[in-house]
């Protein structure tokens, strides 16, 4: 048997997997999608949020934070990685009116979100320690949904939905639908114990644990991976609320998304070769999360590998045969040249396409999105047929840059 029907065969069956994997979670957990804990008491908790060059956005962000509807919310930690406009000076003016805010300057740039998140947890002596991006705005129900599931000794970090805030444009609203998949889709890995990720909008985590694992790996590009990892990794679980959300700022650019892409594909490289000797072994992270994780990094290189493979070779046929027939005068085609062929392999493609299709209705229409609009349809098309074909020649420009060692946060 040939090798390449294999692989295709490989690749479907994977797909598939993964596809029906979600759907029975779902189906299984569908009537408890949106519930979450309540908190037997009120655990305190700070806030910390790195800044490096937001003046546009910072404001924005601690006004959410000083609107959220949380009690024992004590401190709202703003750090500066010595920005170079007027972010400093912004915090510092809410420092000065609310008492809850407070101001702070890392000695020198960290070149990373992780060095100034790191230093800001230094201040912070609370039993829950969160994180918030510079440009993100939680909503004010989301702590009091979250801080639930700290009930459970286990459980070292919730997360929550995170949603662009931007959507008027054509690649933001591309990157709705993006984000509202993978919110559902953590949601599912969650009953499974296999979160991999506390996005940056939004996490809140178990403050002795942040500190047993020693807080952030300042060296990554995805930190808020690489923690994740490192909690399940000691023991930890990850818990996610699907009923409460922070919004964040989007990519509105083709360059500006392209490099933030290549970012998380690099930090995501990088929490590969760290943990790689886990691989198969140490609970949830090595039998499931790392697996499922290098596996969606490269299933998806692994396909278009294959496609170009065939198009190439396709064009060599096709020209070496016309080549000969001209030289031969023989005709190119003829009507019995002129038919279609139909083949087991491509009943597949095209079942798989057709039920990734309505998994995508199924979840755009569980987050309430108003899918079934017109230019939407187009949207979900182009989403499913362009957008995530995009990921596969990132990562390509993403393996290049890891191999010679280029890490650069900004």
């Amino acid at each position: 048997m040939e090798i390449l029907p294999i692989i295709y065969l490989m690749y479907m069956f994977i797909a598939i997997y993964f596809l029906f994997l979600f759907l029975l979670l779902y189906f299984r957990n569908k009537k408890e999608l949106f519930d979450y804990p309540k908190a037997t008491r009120k655990y305190s908790l700070s806030i910390v949020v790195p800044c490096y060059n937001e003046e546009n956005d910072i404001g924005g962000t601690i006004e959410a934070l000083l609107k959220i509807e949380y009690d024992n919310l004590k401190k709202i930690i703003v750090v500066d990685d010595c920005s170079t406009d007027n972010s400093y000076e912004i915090i510092k003016k809410f420092a000065e009116k609310y008492p809850k805010v407070l101001a702070v300057q890392t000695p020198e740039n960290s070149g990373n979100a992780a060095g100034a998140k790191n230093y800001g947890a230094e201040f912070v002596d609370t039993e829950l320690i969160g994180f918030t991006d510079a440009d993100s705005y939680p909503a004010e129900d989301s702590v009091e949904k979250m801080v639930g599931f700290f009930d459970d000794e286990k459980v070292g970090a919730a997360t929550c939905i995170c949603i662009p805030r931007n959507e008027n444009k054509f690649l933001e609203k591309l990157q709705v639908m993006e984000y509202n998949i993978i919110a559902f889709t953590r949601k599912l890995l969650g009953y499974i114990d296999a979160i991999y990720v506390t996005p940056g909008p939004l996490g809140i985590y178990r403050n002795s644990a942040f500190k047993e694992i020693g807080g952030f790996d300042s060296k990554n590009m995805t930190e808020d991976i690489e923690i994740t990892w490192h909690l399940v990794y000691a023991g930890y679980k990850i818990k996610m609320c699907l009923s409460t959300y922070a919004t964040t700022t989007v990519p509105n650019k083709f360059r500006q998304w392209y490099k933030q892409r290549r970012r998380w594909n690099l930090g995501g490289l990088q929490c590969i070769a760290k943990y790689k000797k886990y691989f198969l072994r140490k609970g949830m992270l090595g039998f499931f999360i790392l697996p499922f994780f290098v596996l969606q990094l490269f299933l998806g290189l692994l396909g278009i590998s294959v496609f170009v493979y065939l198009v190439t070779t396709r064009i060599l046929s096709n020209y070496i045969f016309a080549t000969y027939s001209i030289q031969m005068g023989t005709p190119l085609i003829t009507m019995n040249d002129l038919h279609i062929t139909t083949s087991f392999l491509n009943y597949l493609g095209i079942i798989l396409f057709i039920v990734g299709g309505i998994f995508i209705l199924l979840v755009l229409s569980i987050m309430k999105k108003e899918i079934l609009k017109k230019h939407n349809i187009f949207n979900m098309l182009f989403y499913s047929l362009v957008y995530v074909s995009m990921a596969p020649f990132i990562m390509i420009t993403t393996i290049y840059h890891f191999i010679k060692g280029n890490y650069k946060w900004r």
